[in-house]
């Protein structure tokens, strides 16, 4: 990730970082193969992004440390963000920050100054102008270029009691309260929604069934639109009366059925941890 300071690169960064990559900002270019190796094949991370601009005063080694990663067998992509002067004007004006290359430099040579030193590397990969995007543009420009999208949302599905409140974390929350409760069963009631007994009466039960399909086909169609808002982590509560036999059950079939596409963790708030982690 290279680019003018003011671009957004740290919004990009930001958005490779959720979705799991290892971060590295304003890396020296001479040191890019020995991190790469450090964090690749000692550390054993997968994804890197590395942000190399006009600071690093060894910035013209860049191009060719790029084409060294390569030959080395390295999926290495650059991305080079930039905009137009009056944006970079407006941009530093609004948060007052510093230009990082200023010295006694108005802030347009600045960053005319920072366009020159950066000129070897804007043509090393993908490029992309932000003058006229906003933050949430750019973010998910930057999820849709990498392929991103997917592999950047953490759901958490956590069944709760309604006596004991609704979570404070719920994103979304969701009542099961109107299906038929196994509690009034004397047979089902020693069990959880997570024993067969339980699970075998409610997938019998058609009102519960619909109730699955309701929320599935809500979930599949508004999580993507949830993770195009730059959302993380989404938490879908649902609750019954006491939180042990519907809402576990509900809870439980739901992240099967998303477990396929997004990264799922289920938490029971009415279950002990000895029954949570069974």
């Amino acid at each position: 990730m290279s680019g003018l300071s003011g671009s957004g690169k740290s919004i990009a960064l930001k958005v490779l970082e959720d979705a799991g990559y290892y971060c590295v900002d304003n890396l020296p270019a001479t040191l890019l193969l020995e991190v790469a190796d450090f964090l690749a094949l000692e550390a054993h991370h997968e994804r890197i992004a590395v942000s190399v601009d006009a600071r690093s005063a060894s910035l013209p080694a860049l191009p060719e440390n790029i084409e060294r990663l390569k030959a080395r067998g390295f999926d290495c992509r650059v991305i080079y963000l930039e905009a137009n002067t009056p944006t970079l004007l407006r941009r530093f004006s609004e948060t007052r920050r510093r230009h990082p290359v200023s010295g006694d430099m108005t802030l347009s040579e600045a960053i005319e100054r920072e366009r020159t030193l950066l000129a070897g590397v804007a043509p090393l990969g993908q490029r992309i102008d932000t003058s006229e995007l906003q933050p949430r543009v750019l973010q998910n420009w930057i999820r849709d270029l990498l392929g991103l999208g997917a592999g950047a949302l953490t759901l958490l599905f956590e069944s709760f009691s309604y006596k004991q409140g609704v979570p404070l974390d719920a994103d979304w929350v969701l009542d099961a309260r109107m299906i038929a409760n196994p509690h009034y069963d004397p047979k089902l009631r020693p069990y959880t929604g997570r024993d067969a007994p339980v699970i075998e009466y409610l997938e019998h039960d058609a009102l519960a069934q619909q109730w699955l399909a309701d929320v599935r086909a809500l979930l599949a169609r508004w999580l993507p639109e949830i993770v195009r808002e730059n959302r993380s982590h989404v938490t879908v509560a649902i609750g019954c009366t006491g939180g042990r036999h519907r809402s576990v059950y509900l809870a439980e079939r739901l992240a099967e059925t998303f477990r396929a596409e997004w990264k799922v963790l289920v938490r029971h708030r009415g279950l002990s941890q000895a029954e949570n982690s069974a």
